[in-house]
């Protein structure tokens, strides 16, 4: 499915993680960053790899590489047309740590429980 919208989570108290993340980004990093989000509402679930990767548990990581680094947001999918973007990192090792897959996974199991 494809024409989707990507939402930042937000926490109870109203805080964005993923937009904060974003802004303490260079802005050549973060015109990057629109792009891929832009790629992610235009294909949806259909966005490929490199762009995109599945991680598991319903998560997966928007991908891009820049001086900063490979930069990875993670999100999950809700309902038919709604992508919510979770966590971003800059990525240092080969995989994504698995403390920033669990917190997409309780950020996924609490923006649930809060709809």
């Amino acid at each position: 499915m494809a024409g989707i919208s990507a939402y930042y989570y937000l926490t109870e108290s109203g805080r964005s993680p993923v937009r904060e993340f974003v802004d303490s980004l260079d802005r050549k990093t973060q015109r990057k960053f629109f792009f891929v989000k832009s790629l992610l509402e235009k294909f949806g679930h259909k966005l490929p790899e490199p762009h995109a990767k599945y991680l598991g548990e319903a998560i997966f990581e928007l991908r891009f590489k820049t001086q900063e680094g490979a930069v990875r947001i993670l999100y999950f999918f809700f309902h038919e047309d709604k992508a919510i973007l979770t966590n971003g990192f800059v990525k240092k090792t080969g995989k994504a740590p698995k403390n920033e897959r669990e917190l997409a996974v309780q950020r996924r199991s609490d923006f649930i429980r809060r709809q």
